[in-house]
């Protein structure tokens, strides 16, 4: 058993097809080749949750399962990653299924999302105490905002909580700034903190927030000060899912109460694994 903190990550699960190695993104009317394929199961809310428990952590996810035949693609991932499944429910037959192109190239990306049905099963702060989790982490912003009763029950279940971004245009800057006020810790990536900025998100709303900037590192920002630490340099394969991979390393050192320096060297070498390798999570080898 072990004596690090029991997570419940909450959000939506995704059937990523990844094209990796692509010599440009595509444009209307034309048509490129990739150098490589893979199927994964994806989703923040899955890869976070499958690297806390490479790391140690009892970790569980509550989402809501593809219906066939898509659950079955996505299944050998789901029993690699060793989390709890016993918070998700599948969903009803004949229901689309939700799926992400993710297009990766030479530096750059671009996904193509399929987003349909409810973010997450119903939840009761009795799950949480059931599971032991004092954590919870919402995988995206929309998930919270979809479901702001999130916060209400991890509260009375004593757990803290905290939440990716994930890009969105739909939302509004009013019910951004409202979500990320209720939460513990944001980690956003740069692209997405700027963009929140720019539409007008105050950043008096802003909990302890934490920017992946891919190559460049990491910066936390509580208050007025700033704490930049500088990634670790690899051989880029996939990006997708390595923000993820980052979450699960940061909060990993954050609820062992490890500086906010710490926190991010140790969230900088999470992601470095992840991006050496095609898909959001590779086993427990991953971490």
């Amino acid at each position: 058993m072990t004596d690090k903190p029991v997570v419940l990550c909450v959000g939506r699960l995704y059937c990523d097809l990844i094209f990796t190695d692509l010599p440009r993104m595509p444009t209307m009317g034309t048509e490129i080749y990739a150098g490589g394929f893979g199927v994964h199961a994806g989703g923040g809310a899955f890869i976070t949750a499958a690297h806390l428990a490479a790391l140690g952590h009892g970790s569980a996810l509550s989402a809501m399962l593809p219906p066939q035949p898509f659950v079955e693609i996505v299944s050998d991932d789901l029993q690699k990653a060793g989390i709890d499944l016993q918070l998700c429910r599948t969903s009803q037959a004949g229901h689309d299924p939700q799926v992400t192109v993710a297009l990766v190239g030479q530096g750059d990306r671009a996904f193509v999302t399929r987003r349909t049905g409810p973010a997450c099963p119903p939840l009761q702060a009795s799950d949480l105490l059931g599971i032991g989790a004092t954590h919870v982490h919402i995988g995206e912003l929309a998930t919270l905002i979809e479901r702001p009763d999130l916060v209400d029950i991890a509260r009375s279940a004593g757990a803290t909580i905290s939440l990716d971004c994930s890009w969105d245009d739909s939302l509004a800057a009013a019910e951004i700034a409202d979500a990320l006020a209720k939460v513990d810790l944001f980690l956003p990536n740069d692209t997405e903190m700027k963009h929140l900025l720019e539409i007008g998100v105050p950043q008096s709303q802003f909990p302890l927030t934490v920017i992946k900037q891919g190559a460049a590192g990491s910066t936390a920002v509580l208050g007025g000060e700033r704490i930049h630490e500088p990634a670790e340099s690899v051989r880029v394969v996939d990006t997708t899912g390595a923000g993820d991979a980052f979450n699960a390393g940061f909060m990993s050192a954050w609820l062992a109460n490890e500086t906010l320096r710490a926190c991010l060297v140790f969230g900088n070498a999470q992601g470095a694994k992840a991006v050496s390798q095609r898909g959001g999570y590779h086993g427990p080898s991953a971490a």
